[in-house]
């Protein structure tokens, strides 16, 4: 099934529908992404096979999504380790935070020591919002993905990507392009200039609202949240 991308501008609304007429909260919205993500992590590399998922999660919703990824991770027997240098001004934050430290996760401020010691990252940096300028601490985080030999996994979009234009032409993201993504309800077009492992998740949707902002429910199965789809298969 050939899925159509959605642009920024539909994607911003898509999510102020979902919180308006859909009657989602962003705890509901954080929980399904995040679990999603969690799913593709176990598809990608199982526990036994890759224990140490060091999550480097930004300040935003995106960073949200991987604090809960991390927790379900935790669940399914990984190892994760939390990268989270500024927290957000909402107090959701504060408490997915909070859930981690009981099941006694650990955070770290040293981003190179970690990466140094896993076996995969997940990418919860900046998600399809972001633009403009990388800020500190993250212009060394990011270049420390695009130079890793260690397998990167992002959530919705590769930190410091714009989500219609892809890469940026200078600057930390310049050459990042990583292993594996998973796009959030549906493709962005920056999937154009990615080249690795592609997955669709957040399992949500109504068929209306799909309808109303031209989206494309993939076929998931049984309980998956998730499906590969090839970015080769998908309508740029």
């Amino acid at each position: 099934m050939a899925l159509r991308t959605i642009g920024p501008k539909a994607a911003a609304a898509l999510d102020e529908e979902l919180m308006s007429a859909g009657a989602f909260s962003i705890d509901q919205l954080m929980e399904l992404a995040g679990l999603s993500v969690s799913q593709a992590m176990y598809r990608l590399s199982p526990p036994t096979q890759s224990p140490n998922v060091l999550v480097a999660c930004g300040p935003g919703n995106n960073g949200g999504d991987g604090l809960v990824a991390a927790r379900h991770l935790h669940y399914f027997g990984y190892k994760p380790i939390m990268y989270f240098p500024k927290q957000g001004k909402n107090e959701i934050y504060g408490r997915l935070r909070t859930q981690l430290e009981q099941l006694r996760v650990p955070f770290t401020d040293d981003f190179k020591a970690a990466i140094a010691k896993s076996d995969w990252v997940i990418d919860a940096i900046f998600g399809f919002s972001f633009s403009g300028e990388v800020r500190e601490p993250f212009p060394a985080v990011i270049k420390a993905l695009a130079e890793s030999k260690i397998p990167v996994f992002a959530v919705d979009a590769p930190s410091s990507w714009n989500i219609e234009g892809g890469p940026p032409s200078d600057g930390p993201g310049k050459d990042y392009n990583p292993d594996a993504l998973i796009s959030l309800t549906a493709p962005k077009p920056l999937v154009k200039w990615f080249k690795g492992r592609h997955f669709v998740g957040a399992r949500f949707l109504g068929q209306e609202i799909a309808d109303k902002y031209d989206i494309d429910v993939p076929q998931y199965k049984g309980s998956d949240q998730v499906v590969e789809v090839p970015v080769s298969s998908v309508k740029l």
